[in-house]
């Protein structure tokens, strides 16, 4: 399927505020948009980790003058997931098997979210041991660096299930989660593939995906029923990793 570069910015921006607006960057959908118009494998994974960094870095600037991001509960998270991120993105796995573990994970991922029908702030907020923490972020860091996302997608709903904190507080979190991971993971993609990216498509892409993103996020702060957008977000999600299995 041929999708040309101004179709591609177009998809990414609207990615980029669906995603943005319940703290996530949109790399699963960039994936999946990228692997249909028929780019090469490896670059797919870098175009799309650096979308992911695009769009949470604003993210995680308005957040933090929300207020909604305490280092304290995101550090146990992150320390076992960078490393882990980086293991993951060194990784060489073949094309076909990499679209099934993506595709699974991403449907087992919205089906969870769909499931989540209250607001934290709704519920009592409970606090997970460092350690509890820790193998989460691990688990899941490791995750998105062999897949090439972020990771928020799997984190969020575990922390909306564990009650974790509150619906702007999670997504401040994963969006940060977000930009550490695909840090890590583009640092080892870049180390075991290089760098194989066009130039004028990366630049126009994060042009597309930042715009977006800073709308979704101003959203979500200011007006959007956060349940409503993960509701939304989780649809998106499904579909995508439907789309992926069927592309495998």
């Amino acid at each position: 399927m041929e999708i040309e570069l101004w179709q591609l910015a177009i998809y990414f921006f609207g990615i980029a505020v669906i995603y943005s607006a319940a703290g996530f960057g949109g790399g699963s959908s960039y994936l999946a948009l990228l692997a249909i118009s028929g780019l090469p494998f490896q670059e797919i994974r870098i175009l799309a980790l650096l979308c992911n960094i695009t769009v949470v870095t604003g993210s995680i600037y308005l957040t933090w003058k929300e207020g909604l991001l305490s280092s304290k509960r995101i550090i146990p998270l992150v320390s076992l997931s960078l490393p882990l991120s980086y293991l993951g993105g060194t990784l060489r796995i073949s094309q076909v098997l990499y679209f099934d573990i993506l595709g699974v994970t991403l449907l087992i991922a919205s089906l969870i979210m769909l499931l989540i029908t209250t607001d934290s702030a709704e519920t009592s907020i409970k606090k997970l041991s460092k350690y509890s923490n820790g193998l989460i972020g691990g688990g899941i860091g490791f995750l998105s660096g062999l897949v090439g996302i972020g990771g928020g997608i799997f984190l969020s709903p575990i922390l909306y299930i564990s009650k974790w904190g509150r619906a702007k507080t999670i997504a401040a979190t994963t969006a940060l989660f977000i930009l550490v991971n695909s840090i890590s993971g583009l640092t080892g993609q870049m180390y075991t593939h290089g760098w194989s990216v066009d130039s004028i498509r990366l630049i126009i892409l994060l042009v597309a995906v930042f715009v977006g993103g800073q709308i979704g996020i101003r959203l979500t702060i200011r007006k959007l029923n956060p349940l409503v957008v993960r509701r939304i977000t989780a649809l998106v999600i499904m579909f995508v990793a439907i789309r992926l299995l069927f592309y495998s």
